[in-house]
């Protein structure tokens, strides 16, 4: 038996005990369980139910009042849980864990309810965006500054990032993956054990500052979904790790363009020192620097000037370097005093949007939408629109709940990394390069837009018809450059007509995007949108 099943007939053991914590429903409807007094007297036993249990209580839901498994469908499960949700906020708790399983019928669920409003997002909170060349240790030193865990030199630490089972086996990551750390007055607040979702929840509950990385792709093959992990996720620093004994590599190069393409601060992270002498660190930094300057960048040494000086001076222009090791754990104390102080960038200000990254289906909650939120905040309870659609249209939806690292909040800020739970839609219907508006916005979507662009590598001219990837936001579609004079040579700056070639995107002017083409690519702004008819 799974220890989840395990949890269920412990609770179907336990029963409905006089005084005790848990409790039995088959159902609960908004008409019928809200109404009136009906709604005060549930409220009342789910607070006496919390109180027995010492602050937990346990909401087994699609049994009958003996514990039989009687089994719903998906939507009376979803208002089932909607309903328990406000029944528990209405005594001063909320849900913090749903557990659901298949039986004949349906489903049932086990929820798990805990004293206490749901968590507002309030801390600040510092995103940060990996970059660098396969098995230059980006995944293991995330790994190892979450956990605070020493890596053993085969890349141990790594498996705490690495979602799918083919990306641990090779020790290879295929897809962006997700980790979060934070700090309180007393230092890091870091996660006990990576593999359990509540501790990672709990990292978000306890800390006063929060720290989420987004964790990109090394392998040249999946260049694109590095592109959309860096340009695709409201992120605040990027931090670009080179390996001692490799020294920088094409795929470093194109990287570090990435992100000072789009004037990104930047952080650069020797790795792996632990495994070469000083003579070789030292050359590597060298080429570093030279790297960066060639760029047009001034490079900062923080074993030199200090994490003071890489504070006050990182910027568009100033990039800081830190020596590294996972396994020695060498110059990670620098790294959590740089995640400790570095201010968030930008405001965030304005009404809520939030471009979809990925969506997938939960049982007994439906639909969720991932991503970052761009600006404003999102409410559990809000209307929204989710689109355009591929003939252009918005879908009106609502906010079933928020999830942030596996932790439930009420609400959601700019900057926050979350999974929305939509009532209304369907997974299926969800894209990557969507987005969530408020329901009363009036977006405009967009086929074709004029663009300023710069050319970084191209073995030849761009004309008429060129046909690159767009990155903008979390969109990744092809598109025809139409160039204002006919033409682009590698390293010109010039105005372009961009048309998205299969469906409309909403995309407005000031935003930055990146084009590539096999090795070819480009960044640009949106200068003018011309909205669908």
């Amino acid at each position: 038996m799974s220890r989840d099943r395990a949890l269920l007939e412990r609770a179907l053991e336990r029963g409905e005990q006089d005084g005790g914590n848990v409790e039995f429903k088959e159902r609960l409807l908004r008409d019928v369980h809200l109404d009136g007094g009906r709604r005060e007297s549930l409220a009342a036993q789910l607070r006496h139910r919390v109180l027995s249990g010492d602050g937990e209580a346990t909401y087994v839901v699609g049994v009958t009042d003996d514990g039989g498994l009687a089994g719903i469908d998906q939507d009376a499960f979803s208002e089932s849980m909607d309903v328990l949700s406000l029944l528990a906020e209405e005594a001063g708790a909320h849900i913090d864990e749903v557990q659901t399983w298949g039986v004949k019928d349906g489903l049932v669920g086990l929820a798990t309810i805990r004293e206490g409003a749901v968590l507002e997002t309030d801390d600040e909170h510092v995103v940060v965006g990996t970059a660098g060349h396969v098995d230059h240790g980006k995944s293991t030193l995330v790994g190892s500054l979450v956990t605070g865990n020493a890596d053993d030199g085969d890349g141990a630490t790594r498996a705490f990032l690495d979602v799918q089972p083919h990306e641990v086996e090779r020790g290879l990551s295929a897809d962006l993956s997700y980790a979060v750390y934070g700090f309180d007055d007393d230092g890091p607040v870091r996660v006990r054990n990576p593999d359990r979702k509540a501790d990672r929840a709990k990292v978000v509950e306890e800390a006063d500052r929060l720290v989420s990385f987004v964790d990109t792709v090394g392998h040249e093959p999946w260049l694109r979904t590095t592109i959309r992990g860096l340009v695709g996720q409201k992120l605040d620093y990027g931090l670009l790790v080179v390996a001692a004994d490799d020294g920088p590599t094409r795929t470093t190069r194109e990287h570090l363009g990435v992100l000072l393409a789009t004037e990104l601060p930047t952080i650069v992270a020797i790795t792996k020192t632990d495994v070469v002498d000083d003579e070789r660190v030292e050359e590597v930094e060298r080429e570093v620097e030279r790297l960066l300057r060639e760029a047009g960048k001034s490079p900062l040494r923080i074993e030199r000037h200090g994490v003071d000086a890489a504070i006050r001076e990182i910027s568009e222009t100033v990039v800081p370097i830190v020596e590294t090791s996972a396994v020695t754990m060498e110059g990670l104390d620098v790294l959590d005093e740089l995640f400790d102080r570095l201010p968030k960038t930008g405001s965030g200000e304005g009404e809520f949007r939030m471009y979809v990254d990925r969506s997938y289906s939960v049982t007994g909650v439906g639909a969720v939408a991932s991503g970052t939120v761009m600006s404003g905040e999102v409410e559990a309870g809000d209307e929204l629109l989710i689109g355009p659609l591929p003939d252009g249209r918005f879908r009106e939806v609502e906010v079933r709940s928020i999830e942030m690292h596996y932790h439930r909040v009420d609400r959601a800020r700019a900057g926050r990394i979350v999974g929305i739970a939509l009532k209304g839609v369907k997974e299926s219907v969800i894209e990557r390069g969507m987005v969530l508006l408020p329901a009363d916005a009036d977006p405009d979507p967009v086929r074709e837009f004029e663009a300023e662009v710069m050319v970084l590598n191209h073995p030849t001219r761009i004309g008429d018809g060129y046909e690159p990837v767009v990155h903008l936001e979390t969109i990744g579609e092809a598109a025809a450059f139409y160039p204002e004079d006919g033409r682009l040579l590698p390293g010109d700056t010039g105005k372009t007509t961009v048309r998205f070639k299969f469906r409309p995107y909403l995309v407005e002017e000031g935003q930055k995007f990146v084009f590539r083409e096999g090795r070819s690519k480009g960044v640009g702004t949106v200068t003018e949108v011309h909205p669908e008819d």
